[in-house]
């Protein structure tokens, strides 16, 4: 058998790893579901930051965190959705604010709260299946549209696919702006990477990283990283797109198959790892009206693809 599965502990958090071929994907299942690791052939290609540890006990981002129910930072503390006003309130479960006072990366980021209802293999695919019942008061208070969460993780020998489903409970649609951020780590030097980003439309941000409301089409483009540093916005469309990070040793491409609309791309001066984020809606789409997709239902997928560049 190819795949395999196990359960075990990191840093005191409960883990599941999937492995297939030549990855192996670790998820804490006890904090938040972060895919806190992604191994080829035993080279760890997340960033990890300040580890896991660190996220379970206050949420700072490392390897590829799910951001719910917003993806990084809204406009401000008050939102208005779905007919309700909320006003989020600083020390409230998961919320917290960045250097500018705004909330960032929404609720969920270390929740214990998942609960795993699948770990199975099968020849060549291991997969993984957990469920969150967002309906507690606490959470309610911060967005009062209850729903619940579906996580399946399927890693097979090129890839690891994760697809999110969200269910209304009852029949108030649920605001929907969650999303992933990847930290992709190469072994090789940052200035040696080779990125391939699709044709796309950059939308302008302000000084606190929030849309001005003005937009460029880009076209696709494949070019050393070097010394070029990004903290960028763009709409990408309905259609799959792929985002690629390459060095000499492999290529990295997180490929948005459905339900991603946007992208951030991240890969600041001075650090080791690029972001490519695949997210439902804009920055601060709960904080404007009208900006971010109100549903009963919703699906969103994407995968990580690795493929080694030795001798291509």
């Amino acid at each position: 058998m190819d795949a395999s599965t196990r359960s075990g502990e990191q840093d005191g958090v409960a883990t599941a790893t999937l492995a297939a071929g030549e990855l192996e994907a670790t998820f804490a299942t006890g904090a938040g579901m972060v895919c806190c690791s992604l191994r080829h052939r035993g080279a760890e290609l997340l960033g990890q930051r300040r580890g896991l540890a660190t996220y379970a006990a206050t949420g700072s981002t490392m390897g590829i965190p799910f951001l719910h129910p917003w993806a990084n930072r809204l406009a401000g503390l008050r939102y208005e959705q779905g007919g309700r006003t909320v006003t989020l309130r600083e020390g409230a479960p998961g919320v917290r604010l960045e250097e500018h006072g705004l909330p960032m990366h929404g609720l969920l980021g270390g929740s214990r709260d998942w609960r795993v209802a699948v770990l199975e293999a099968s020849d060549d695919e291991a997969r993984l299946v957990a469920e969150f019942s967002f309906e507690r008061p606490e959470l309610l208070e911060s967005l009062p549209f209850a729903h619940r969460l579906t996580f399946t993780a399927a890693l097979a020998p090129g890839a690891l696919r994760v697809e999110i489903t969200l269910r209304a409970i009852g029949d108030a649609a649920v605001p929907v702006s969650f999303g992933f951020h990847p930290y992709l780590q190469l072994g090789g030097e940052r200035a040696a990477l080779e990125v391939t980003l699709p044709a796309r439309t950059h939308l302008a941000l302000d000084a606190r990283g929030l849309p001005t409301g003005a937009s460029e089409p880009q076209e696709a483009e494949r070019a050393p990283l070097g010394e070029r540093t990004f903290d960028d916005l763009y709409a990408v469309g309905e259609d799959p797109v792929a985002f690629t990070a390459r060095d000499a040793q492999r290529a990295v491409t997180v490929r948005f198959e459905h339900g991603y609309r946007f992208a951030q791309v991240f890969a600041p001066a001075g650090q080791p790892f690029i972001c490519f984020e695949p997210m439902t809606a804009t920055v601060g789409a709960l904080t404007h009206p009208g900006a971010c997709p109100l549903a009963e239902a919703y699906d969103a997928a994407f995968a990580v693809e690795v493929a080694s560049t030795m001798g291509a």
